[in-house]
């Protein structure tokens, strides 16, 4: 049964009077006595369980928008792509170029977007007959975006037109390059850029400052499909397609919807569209490589975003992260299943290389890390790092210590003269791409960049200490604040039997969830844990009991060594407050829900209800 939450304050009340969890947080309802009179009004219009207008409500959907955003249709929310800046100056030139059978080189970024960007535009382009170079750049050698070593290897190839995805909105020095030798350059891109951006003949970014398409929240994977919409469009206009099929567009959306939740954008409008619809389009597994790799992957059922963000898209970096950069786009661009076996067979073998070496630099890390915490004065962001670590793990590293220590981190691989490559990942509240560009002009830094949630750097080993008390200057009080302020949002409570393939059903119709969309999580009263064991690399594997027999599978990922994990193996046979969050586990054909477990609170201290 679905349990519902006493509604008597207009706070935001405490749920199931857990004031301190084992991770040390409050459980907090997600919706005041405002929103609770919300979720219900969504809940009478869409005739829904309430539970589903409280996930609603509390994700900010209107009243009078909540049909529709069950049911979002990528004709309804798609822009005109004319409105983005330079766009019909891009279709154009890239028509002109097709049909003058001038040859195309594409360039794009070494990560999930860019691979699938490239493969995107590469599919579409074969349709046309057309084979285009495609240049996946190495994240060591090349480093990120276009370079004029790879300009001119392109331009010797014969490409005449380049058309850059995920990258070059700040590639001045290659494009430069690409001026002299006559190659004239396209680029499609989502990163942040100021008043100055290179010389091309045509730059479509949403985040352009003059761009007012309002577009900005899309990942360049979805930004080339507008394009691609405008590039049909023309090519249409233009008598095109008078004696040879268009290319199938919708068909292509399970590469968009790859793309889309990996680069980890808001699944809002446009995006939100293009996964609900991409889903759809995965689930026929049409595109062999993609297929391939979802069968190594032993993805069963109907493919969620969560797959997509934590068994496929890691797969996909993996090749960009340790191995051949290319791999990804050479995956999801396959027609052969033989190659596409071959190809997922060492994205899997290098997926497991990564995490293994992600496994020793995470000890080495945690260990520098809790010696740092333990000194008199904690720093405000954490500093690690070390000679031979791998720089295309460093990222992964940052995001585990953040995790675990819920403030700033930065992970830095140093070479043998001393220069580290350095990742950081951020908590809420606290804006590390600017620190980093501060300290960059400060001149502590080689170079760095990045957003408010992430960024990268190049540093020189002795001025690590420097760099930490800059940033301990620069965010101690933003990272004082954010960390005070540490909660776990709730968004309803159950019992076993109400977590059940009917309440998923209608969960799926509020989803799909991701970034600014974020998953519902349910607290759990007083749960009987029936069994616990060690599954895989430190998953702990549970049965919760329901006092109607029910049972409920769940897993804590990773938590074998955490406080939670550790209750969760110490507790068989007694009842806990559990937290998580709800998916569809098939196996062997056979469909049952499932709980992730995201936190975990003793019921002996604290009220039920309170």
């Amino acid at each position: 049964m679905v349990m519902t939450l006493d509604a008597t304050s207009a706070e935001r009340r405490v749920v199931l009077g857990v004031k301190k969890s084992l991770s040390a947080r409050v459980w907090r309802e997600r919706l005041d006595d405002q929103g609770l009179s919300q979720a219900l009004a969504i809940a009478q219009r869409t005739e829904l369980p309430e539970v589903v207008g409280r996930v609603l409500a509390g994700r900010s959907v209107p009243l009078e928008e909540a049909s529709g955003f069950l049911n979002p249709s990528i004709k309804d929310l798609m822009p005109d792509p004319s409105k983005l800046v330079d766009m019909d100056k891009a279709c154009a030139r890239v028509a002109d170029a097709l049909q003058a059978g001038v040859k195309i080189a594409v360039f794009g970024d070494y990560d999930v977007d860019g691979a699938t960007s490239s493969a995107l535009l590469k599919r579409y382009l074969m349709q046309l007959g057309v084979e285009p170079d495609v240049y996946i750049p190495d994240r060591i050698i090349d480093g990120y975006g276009p370079n004029p070593t790879a300009i001119n290897q392109l331009h010797a190839g014969g490409a005449r037109l380049l058309i850059t995805v995920d990258c070059g909105s700040t590639s001045f020095e290659a494009f430069e390059e690409a001026k002299r030798l006559g190659l004239e350059v396209v680029v499609l891109d989502h990163h942040q850029v100021d008043e100055n951006f290179p010389e091309v003949h045509a730059l479509v970014n949403a985040n352009r400052q003059d761009d007012l398409s309002r577009q900005g929240h899309l990942a360049a994977v979805g930004v080339t499909f507008l394009f691609l919409v405008g590039l049909n469009r023309e090519l249409r206009r233009r008598g095109a397609f008078a004696q040879r099929a268009e290319p199938r567009l919708m068909d292509l959306l399970d590469l968009v919807a790859l793309g889309t939740v990996c680069d980890v954008v808001p699944l809002k409008g446009l995006n939100r569209a293009y996964v609900v619809q991409g889903l759809k389009v995965m689930a026929r597994r049409e595109n062999v490589g993609l297929s391939c790799l979802a069968d190594i992957s032993r993805l069963s059922g109907k493919p969620t975003p969560y797959h997509l963000g934590y068994m496929l898209g890691p797969r996909i970096n993996a090749g960009g992260r340790i191995g051949d950069s290319a791999l990804g786009m050479k995956l999801l661009s396959s027609d052969d299943r033989a190659e596409g076996e071959r190809i997922a067979a060492t994205l899997e073998r290098l997926n497991q290389e990564r995490q293994a070496m992600e496994a020793v630099m995470l000890e080495e890390g945690e260990g520098q890390a809790f010696q740092k915490m333990e000194g008199t004065v904690p720093p405000a962001v954490l500093l690690t790092g070390a000679d031979g670590w791998h720089p295309g793990v460093v990222g992964l590293i940052a995001s585990r210590l953040k995790e675990r220590y819920r403030r700033p981190a930065f992970a830095m691989a140093f070479n043998e003269q001393g220069v580290g490559t350095g990742s950081g990942r951020s908590i809420m509240g606290v804006d590390l791409g600017s620190a980093v560009r501060a300290a960059v002009e400060a001149g502590l830094l080689v170079k760095g960049g990045g957003h408010a949630m992430a960024a990268g750097l190049t540093i020189q080993k002795d001025k690590v200490p420097e760099f930490e008390a800059f940033l301990t200057e620069q965010l101690g009080e933003d990272v004082e604040q954010a960390s005070a302020d540490h909660e776990l949002t709730i968004d309803g409570v159950l019992t076993p039997a109400g977590a059940n393939l009917s309440l998923l059903d209608m969960l799926e119709q509020a989803g799909p969830y991701g970034a600014s969309h974020a998953e519902p999580v349910f607290a759990l009263p007083s749960v009987p844990i029936k069994f616990s064991k060690v599954v895989g690399q430190g998953h702990v594997s549970v049965t919760l009991g329901g006092n109607d027999g029910t049972n409920l599978k769940a897993i804590a990922f990773k938590a074998e060594d955490q406080p939670h994990g550790k209750a969760l193996l110490q507790s068989r046979g007694k009842p806990l407050h559990i937290a998580g969050s709800l998916s569809v586990d098939t196996w062997q054909g056979q469909a049952k829900p499932s709980l992730r477990i995201i936190d975990v609170a003793d019921p002996s201290k604290g009220q039920f209800g309170a």
